[in-house]
């Protein structure tokens, strides 16, 4: 039988109200519902099917599996930076 452990946490107010009105719909103590919920979402981690277009290489960045170049930081930044010409072509 697993043992309950008393502690006090900081939810976000969205994590509070999620997991108190899944507590209120099943009729089960607040703690118990946010076991539930962890549980769930380990579980579901675990069975999530890996990205056919990216694949992480050996240092940790994400690849293209077509190409083998790795998606750098820099790449992401270069390409998430707005040009304000773009918006007025």
């Amino acid at each position: 039988m697993a043992t309950s452990i008393r502690t006090n946490v900081n939810l976000e107010p969205h994590a509070y109200d999620f997991a108190y009105a899944y507590a209120r719909a099943n009729g089960i103590p607040l703690g118990k519902a946010i076991s539930e919920l962890l549980r769930k979402a380990e579980n579901t981690q675990q069975t999530l099917v890996p990205s056919p277009r990216l694949v992480r290489n050996e240092y940790g960045y994400l690849e293209l599996p077509a190409t083998g170049h790795p998606i750098t930081p820099e790449m992401v930044k270069e390409l998430s930076e707005d040009d304000p010409e773009d918006d007025f072509a």
